[in-house]
């Protein structure tokens, strides 16, 4: 079982979850969920991936345990990654992103801190605009703040033209894990991220979005060998 941990940067608390590996050596992994997710949705990969790598997985703002503050947006997501890994001081990282999470790390990667050692993203592709469209807010208690949706949905459907910088600053040797045709990323847009990267490589799991979920034992395969190279 995961340890709990509790980071505070600036005037908010986040919630970790963190699997201790007994090979300390190696580069630590961080993982970062998807919209609506928290940090429970990496259990079975991070208890894979911690048999030789200490693993923590985040609750971003306004998701699970971390504090809902109201106030939203991919540079305020990635502000919190980097004050969190600033807090954990435990030295590069493996940085690794589902969907939501990928475009977060992909900010933090480009930063000049010199944070992430290598990059993992999972379906996600260079941005590019789509007809704007608010899901409609599930019934019942959320696991996170629906405010968050409201003001990230937005900035996603019509992305911020920077994206192009922003990939350009990202030096970390990077594997983009596409869904494949079943994913509703359009894998052309995934392709085009590998090759705007100075330093990608890109491999398909014909799983659909949710990869790491759908064949978590193929993921963890994929994700293991790349880390190791």
């Amino acid at each position: 079982m995961p340890a709990l941990m509790d980071i505070v940067v600036g005037d908010l608390h986040f919630a970790l979850r963190v699997w201790q590996a007994v090979d300390e050596y190696k580069t630590p992994a961080v993982l970062l969920h998807a919209t609506g997710k928290t940090a429970r949705d990496w259990d079975v990969i991070a208890s894979g991936l911690c048999a030789e790598r200490t693993v923590y997985a985040v609750d971003l703002r306004g998701h699970g345990a971390s504090d809902w503050p109201g106030t939203y947006s991919l540079q305020l997501f990635a502000q919190d990654v980097i004050g969190i890994l600033d807090q954990l001081d435990i030295g590069t990282v493996d940085l690794g992103g589902h969907s939501l999470g990928g475009l977060v790390a992909c900010r933090v990667a480009a930063e000049p801190q010199g944070h992430v050692r290598k990059l993992v993203l999972e379906d996600i592709g260079f941005p590019h605009p789509r007809p704007p469209g608010l899901p409609d807010r599930p019934a019942g208690d959320l696991p996170f703040d629906w405010h968050m949706v409201e003001q990230v949905r937005p900035e996603i459907d019509d992305p911020d033209p920077g994206w192009a910088d922003i990939v350009d600053r990202i030096t970390a040797p990077t594997l983009l894990i596409g869904g494949g045709a079943a994913s509703p990323v359009p894998q052309e847009h995934v392709a085009e991220l590998a090759d705007r990267l100075a330093d990608a490589q890109l491999t398909t799991i014909a799983a659909g979005h949710l990869v790491h979920e759908t064949v978590p034992d193929e993921y963890l395969r994929t994700l293991i060998a790349f880390l190791s190279e």
